[in-house]
């Protein structure tokens, strides 16, 4: 099943749902664009940003990807998190690369030029979990008809 979870890491355009607890016991959760290298999950956001402040102050975390659009399937897991103050502008590129095809255009040019610190979010996963819906949902048509599961 690794190898399958790998792919639709590395193919999959849909963005990650972090999870975590703030300081007060309170979950968050928000939806950022990911990579996945070397077996870590990479995220990245302005330095600012509470998410940082909430994973710093607790690296236990939870994600999930996975398609809004039937049929249903993704992957999800546990991970713990760390903050690297020296990838972030190389995680933003990479992340403007994957999702935008480049860093010319617009959208990409904004974000690269803010005058943010941006930092990385390094998920390693400790537990992640594979399910896919289709086989249950075959008989439903969609339109478009959609395969997106790993």
């Amino acid at each position: 099943m690794l190898g399958i979870v790998e792919n639709f890491l590395k193919d999959s355009r849909i963005p990650l749902r972090l999870s975590g607890v703030t300081k007060s016991g309170w979950p968050f959760l928000l939806s950022l664009w990911y990579i996945y290298s070397d077996d870590k999950i990479y995220l990245a956001t302005i330095e600012s940003a509470k998410v940082v402040t909430y994973l710093s102050n607790n690296p236990k975390c939870a994600f999930e990807i996975s398609s809004e659009n039937p049929p249903y399937c993704g992957i999800r897991g546990q991970a713990s998190a760390k903050i690297i103050d020296s990838r972030g502008d190389e995680i933003l590129e990479a992340l403007l690369n994957r999702y935008l095809g480049g860093t010319n255009n617009p959208l990409a040019q904004n974000l690269m030029n803010r005058s943010v610190k941006e930092v990385a979010i390094e998920l390693t996963p400790i537990n992640m979990y594979q399910w896919d819906f289709s086989t249950r949902m075959q008989n439903l048509s969609f339109d478009p008809p959609l395969k997106v599961c790993p």
